[in-house]
């Protein structure tokens, strides 16, 4: 049999088609065995899979095939874009499908503000597009190396106290189904599949496309001043409304924290960024130390207070929305996050600074890198997200890799996460966490709704990977384990 064209009219049903016709039509997107995208790593080079085989489908119809080569087999597909997930939400030991060639542009509405893409498109790529037609996204998070879908199924948000996450954005989503069926879904179409996907793991099925509502091109004006700690949490509340998007720096080792505050703006841009500290100084220099560190921990404090130092000066900047929104995450990293109710925001960072102060007065304590990124975001109702029904703030603790070496995190992580737990702390789903059923279902009154969804649509679990199995569905066992994808058991 001939490979069939993209045309619909000329294509066979995929029930006609043999099993042998299928792996023959697959070969043109399966990865050959024996390279590197034959296997997946995430960009924190934390956790890395070998999955049975690989597939970077061009066009639906190739999704469809690998959605009928998978139900034949009785397996689970698992997409992936970027891989920036620092956790194995990814990961997967069945077959994976990479959307970054999903990628395309299908309509750019300029009056009614809405841009529609397939799920795989990079968000600097979407960036570059809507420019082009003097649009932007409304909000950002830290980074643009991501896909439009993973922004989408893990609820990525970026900060702004009357700012909700990012998936509040989407207006309607058309979905592949573990059935091969094609689905538009929105508030008024299947309005529960449609909110269940807003932060749905990669679960509810294939994001084949976004529609997402955008505004017109702006520009931020960033003003950065160094505050002290004490000072900034008193008056957070003053502070993170202080602007439309706030986010904050903390330097737990010099007892201070970059406020950084931005407001839309008309006037004419003013970057920042200098090659001496973004190349030599604020990259290189500063892996080296953290390279030090790794085997000196009592560097650590020190390279912490340099840090701190280098930034210590008042400044502003102005530039296009998305650069201002987005940060360097200069090295591969090991990284947690959690969102807590904003009304307890004073309680839990006093904690996490006492907690954080006794560790640098141990010779033998934890050694945090800097800094602590603090955000926040507005109430919003989607089932998972971890700002559903509370506004929310955000607190981010990294370890650094330096060269891509690991180091020591997993007493650090686990303090920081029982003092974010004690403070009605959510896990941010696209991060490593111990959470399991019971416990999301006390954080989450909608959990058991998702759950029925994800059974319905897709009762035998074609979907699921170890991720999802584990933290949703409660299955045990070593096959589940988050920690088998992990690059070193640290």
């Amino acid at each position: 049999m001939d490979t069939p064209t993209t045309s619909p009219t000329t294509r066979p049903s995929l029930a006609d088609i043999s099993l042998h016709t299928l792996y023959k039509l697959l070969e043109p997107i399966t990865v050959p065995a024996g390279q590197p995208r034959a296997s997946f790593i995430n960009w924190g080079l934390s956790f890395r899979c070998s999955p049975l085989a690989v597939f970077e489908p061009e066009n639906e119809y190739q999704c469809e095939l690998i959605f009928e080569l998978v139900r034949r087999e009785g397996k689970t597909v698992r997409a992936a874009g970027i891989g920036h997930s620092p956790s194995d939400l990814a990961c997967t030991a069945d077959y994976m499908l990479r959307t970054e060639k999903l990628n395309k542009i299908i309509e750019i509405n300029t009056e009614k503000n809405y841009v529609v893409a397939q799920g795989g498109i990079i968000l600097q790529s979407l960036h570059d597009a809507l420019e082009a037609h003097n649009l932007a996204m409304i909000n950002l998070g830290s980074i643009s190396d991501q896909s439009l879908a993973g922004v989408v199924t893990t609820a990525t948000h970026g900060s702004g106290m009357s700012y909700k996450v990012l998936s509040t954005h989407v207006l309607s989503l058309v979905l592949l189904l573990a059935d091969g069926s094609r689905v538009l879904c929105s508030h008024q179409e299947r309005p529960d599949l449609f909110t269940a996907s807003l932060c749905g793991l990669g679960s509810t099925g294939l994001i084949l496309e976004i529609r997402l509502e955008v505004e017109r091109a702006f520009r931020l004006k960033e003003v950065q001043e160094m505050r002290a700690f004490d000072e900034v949490v008193s008056d957070v509340d003053a502070i993170a409304t202080a602007a439309e998007h706030v986010r904050l720096w903390w330097f737990p080792q010099a007892g201070v924290v970059r406020v950084c505050s931005a407001n839309r703006t008309s006037e004419a841009k003013r970057p920042v960024a200098t090659w001496l500290w973004h190349s030599i100084i604020g990259y290189h220099l500063l892996q080296f130390l953290f390279f030090l560190g790794r085997y000196i921990t009592s560097l650590n404090p020190w390279i912490g207070r340099f840090g701190a130092w280098l930034v210590r000066d008042n400044a502003v900047a102005i530039d296009d929305s998305y650069r201002i929104f987005n940060v360097d995450c200069k090295f591969p990293q090991f990284t947690t996050e959690w969102a807590i109710p904003y009304e307890n925001t004073r309680a839990c960072l006093r904690e996490l600074r006492a907690w954080l102060d006794e560790e640098h007065a141990d010779p033998h304590g934890q050694r945090p890198h800097f800094p602590l990124e603090i955000r926040f975001s507005d109430s919003d109702d989607i089932w998972l997200s971890p700002s559903s029904g509370t506004k929310t703030c955000w607190v981010g603790i990294v370890q650094y890799k330096p060269y891509g070496l690991n180091v020591p995190y997993r007493k650090l992580f686990a303090r920081f996460e029982e003092i974010m737990t004690r403070h009605g702390g959510r896990p941010h789903w696209a991060k490593a966490h111990d959470l399991r059923p019971d416990d999301l279902r006390r954080l989450y009154p909608r959990f058991d709704d998702f759950v029925k969804v994800l059974e319905e649509v897709d009762p035998r679990g074609m979907l699921r990977n170890a991720y999802v199995q584990r933290h949703i569905f409660g299955k045990e066992g070593p096959e589940y384990d988050g920690r088998v994808f992990k690059q070193q058991h640290l």
